[in-house]
């Protein structure tokens, strides 16, 4: 029999090997240094191995106590591997990955917007129950969750893939504090396996004179009224494209002189707040006065019931000759970030602002209310800041220049005319 200091100085090989302490009970020792509690025995003539759960977490004594609780286990008939499974035998679902999966679903799902509970369904539909569903959760291993996930990945969807993992570690989880299973086949793959998501940076304009440019670009653009104003306004608002485009009367208040955006339309599902400076009012109250009878802001004019789409403001974008490698859609946030800091503006009201995530940098700002002052004041110094800009800038006609390197040109060479 084993005692704890010789369980505490086993080292590791350059192979696995496990060591007997009695009655069925080892100690397995990774090449990684990682120790494992397992207990060996016999059911329905059949040898099994089960693990116990890992050295230092559960002890020398702990481990005994769980291997005595298997024996007697094994004396009902039961196997100590799935005694909850054995019980569940007139409804086998409850067992299953997809059973496991519902339970949890809708142990949580109160606690979420419905928009993300779609999300989690949808992702579990589409990558785990199909494969794993309907498979008893004690026998999925951690090779069997490795070969989806990196399935997965072999698609190219690293960003699925590090949701699909979250889902299935957070089902297993739940599984084990229900003492359905011991160990979460998840919890113990690295993030070293799988690929890293390359972030990639929406390309933006933050060259002041270009910023001028662009403004007096979009303001030749001809289109609806509504996707005009959402262009007009998407400098200084700093609001994500969808964001935008979805935004609802319901959260424009103009006597407050505030947008509130519903937290359940926000990526961090917090309520937001975007102080509407007087070149945002203007616009707002304007478009207030045609009656198109909707709900949003900025209606598609074939469905009232309808907003439009992040991708009319794209096709707005290039139908200027702004191509995907200058700017984009998302480009607006990026250069009010950019150009906010240059200005020197406090980090932690600009990323609250725009509406990123608690990181450390903005959890003072998220923790002492919401500094609704400092960003009406720097909402309004931004868009006098736009508007300085634009008028700096010569409109230039588009007839002669198909993008905005070339428009650029076109402002250099009618400088170098009036020197």
């Amino acid at each position: 029999m084993l005692n704890d200091t010789q369980v505490r100085n086993l080292r590791p090989k350059h192979k696995l090997y496990r060591v007997s302490d009695s009655h069925g009970l080892c100690i397995e020792i990774n090449p990684n240094g990682s120790k494992l509690w397992r207990h060996r025995y016999r059911f329905n003539n059949k040898a099994t191995m089960m693990a116990l759960g890992t050295y230092l977490e559960v002890s020398l004594l702990d481990a005994r106590q769980a291997r005595d609780r298997n024996k007697q286990l094994l004396k009902q008939g039961l196997n100590p591997k799935r005694p909850k499974i054995d019980n569940y035998r007139d409804n086998p679902d409850e067992i299953s990955f997809k059973g496991m999966f519902f339970n949890w679903l809708n142990n949580k799902k109160d606690e979420w917007t419905p928009g993300y509970a779609e999300d989690i369904l949808q992702r579990a539909n589409s990558y785990l129950l199909p494969i794993i569903g309907k498979m008893p959760i004690d026998e999925i291993s951690s090779p069997i969750m490795l070969k989806l996930l990196l399935e997965i990945q072999d698609k190219g969807l690293l960003d699925t893939l590090q949701k699909v993992k979250g889902i299935a570690n957070r089902v297993f989880s739940h599984s084990v504090g229900m003492g359905i299973i011991t160990v979460n086949p998840v919890r113990d793959l690295p993030n070293d396996i799988f690929k890293k998501k390359l972030i990639k940076q929406h390309a933006t304009i933050t060259d002041p004179k270009e910023i001028g440019l662009l403004l007096n670009m979009l303001d030749q653009h001809i289109g609806s009224d509504e996707v005009n104003a959402a262009l007009t306004i998407a400098p200084h608002v700093f609001l994500r494209p969808g964001e935008l485009t979805g935004l609802l009367w319901s959260e424009v208040d103009f006597h407050a002189r505030l947008i509130r955006i519903n937290a359940e339309r926000m990526k961090m599902k917090k309520v937001h707040l975007v102080p509407m400076s007087n070149q945002v009012l203007i616009t707002l109250k304007n478009l207030s006065q045609i009656d198109t009878g909707s709900d949003y802001v900025f209606p598609t004019p074939r469905n009232k019931n309808a907003s439009i789409t992040t991708n009319a403001l794209l096709v707005a974008i290039r139908s200027l000759g702004i191509d995907k490698f200058t700017f984009t859609t998302h480009g607006f946030r990026h250069m009010a970030s950019i150009r906010l800091n240059e200005l020197g503006y406090r980090a932690d009201i600009i990323e609250l602002q725009l509406a990123h995530s608690k990181s450390n940098t903005v959890r003072a700002a998220y923790n002492h209310s919401d500094h609704i002052e400092e960003r009406r004041t720097m909402m309004q110094e931004w868009s006098d800041h736009l508007a300085k800009l634009k008028d700096i800038t010569p409109s230039l006609s588009l007839d002669n220049a198909t993008t905005i390197d070339e428009t650029m040109e076109q402002y250099r060479k009618s400088k170098r005319k009036t020197i």
